[in-house]
């Protein structure tokens, strides 16, 4: 079955950056477009980063351009999500998700917070 697994958050100050990870498992993860999204306390959730099968096409949230850095390593099978200049207003719930076989898979998520 599908797996996505996220690691990588926690807290950080205002300005600092953090690399969130995602572990995938049970469909061939080279095949699939990837997407880190995120869900902040009382808002919907919101696409953050985009990247393509072979990672050579990435698309990123007008928020976070220029900030964020997504990338994977398919014979890892891992995603990540660099996050550069962080912001209070990036505090959220960050997940990966895959659309497979007409349907959306999530991990967990993983908290992020940016305060001093």
């Amino acid at each position: 079955q599908v797996q996505l697994v996220e690691s990588g958050g926690g807290l950080v100050q205002p300005g600092g950056s953090l690399r969130l990870s995602c572990a995938a498992s049970g469909f061939t993860f080279s095949a699939y477009t990837m997407r880190w999204y995120r869900q902040a306390p009382g808002k919907e959730r919101e696409l953050v980063a985009v990247i393509t099968s072979a990672g050579d096409s990435t698309d990123f949230a007008d928020s976070v351009k220029g900030r964020f850095t997504i990338s994977r390593d398919n014979a890892k099978n891992t995603m990540y999500l660099q996050m550069t200049s962080l912001k209070p207003e990036d505090t959220a719930v960050y997940y990966c998700n895959v659309y497979r076989i007409w349907r959306d898979y999530w991990g967990q998520g993983t908290q992020v917070t940016v305060s001093s």
